[in-house]
């Protein structure tokens, strides 16, 4: 059953300063199945985030439609959880006060809400911090308490805008496989923007790739790799890198460094 369809999406801005019109997606057509994990990859300013973006309802597009179950998308809603880069919480709450906040907007009862919020804070690993200020916590924690507050509303959808880009590189393969450990549990749909290509293989089902200035969708690529994953597994397995090699070609990438 399809969970989202994206349908010729296109989003076009006004320079401010030359007052002319700049097309940051062209046309993108794609769409994500119930329970699915889909990556969605590309060079830098190809428009992923602008694709999540119109998707979350956060901005409307030029034209094209976005319909999540049937439904048209024109505005954020509680099916659709975000969880943003720079982990958005909010540094006046303690821990278990972010991850209720969504509850509290939804009218939850206060028991309820922290009984809800301290078990979302147990299951991404934040048990005994759920008194910790923002400040207080590391930038993994901070964003395993994002993830959490997410995962508190129980949406039908996760959006994921770059969510581990900020954060060390042995932090980062950590909070990948414990994503996956809590989405293997629901399989709730996940629609996960991301630049690295290693990341995007190992969390995904299916990889969409962004080309072209304005972008299009280049390819659309299943990931045949069997679950549950583990990055020592991953690594060394020749689909993965059959693939890893494949998507550095697609997106002109050479020695590491993105064609320009």
């Amino acid at each position: 059953m399809t969970a989202l369809t994206v349908k010729g999406l296109r989003q076009t801005y006004d320079d401010p300063y030359s007052g002319e019109a700049t097309t940051a997606v062209g046309d993108v057509t794609f769409d994500v199945g119930e329970g699915e994990f889909v990556s969605l990859i590309g060079p830098s300013g190809c428009g992923k985030t602008t694709v999540l973006n119109v998707v979350a309802g956060f901005i409307q597009a030029t034209d094209g439609t976005v319909e999540m179950a049937g439904k048209p998308v024109t505005a954020p809603g509680p099916e659709r959880g975000v969880v943003f880069q720079d982990f958005a919480l909010f540094p006046w709450m303690t821990a278990e006060g972010n991850v209720a906040f969504g509850l509290k907007m939804q009218g939850v009862p206060r028991s309820e809400r922290r009984t809800r919020a301290r078990e979302m804070l147990r299951l991404v690993g934040l048990e005994g911090n759920e008194s910790k200020y923002p400040h207080e916590l590391s930038g993994g924690m901070r964003q395993r308490a994002g993830v959490a507050r997410v995962l508190a509303t129980e949406p039908a959808m996760m959006l994921m805008d770059e969510p581990f880009a900020s954060i060390d590189a042995q932090t980062r393969r950590v909070l990948q496989q414990e994503v996956l450990r809590i989405w293997e549990q629901d399989r709730t749909t996940v629609l996960f923007v991301t630049h690295d290509v290693d990341e995007a293989i190992f969390m995904a089902d299916r990889i969409i790739v962004l080309g072209g200035r304005p972008s299009t969708v280049e390819a659309n690529i299943v990931v045949d790799l069997p679950r549950p994953r583990t990055w020592r597994d991953v690594q060394v397995d020749s689909t993965f890198l059959d693939l890893r090699n494949e998507l550095l070609v697609r997106l002109g990438v050479e020695d590491g460094v993105e064609a320009r």
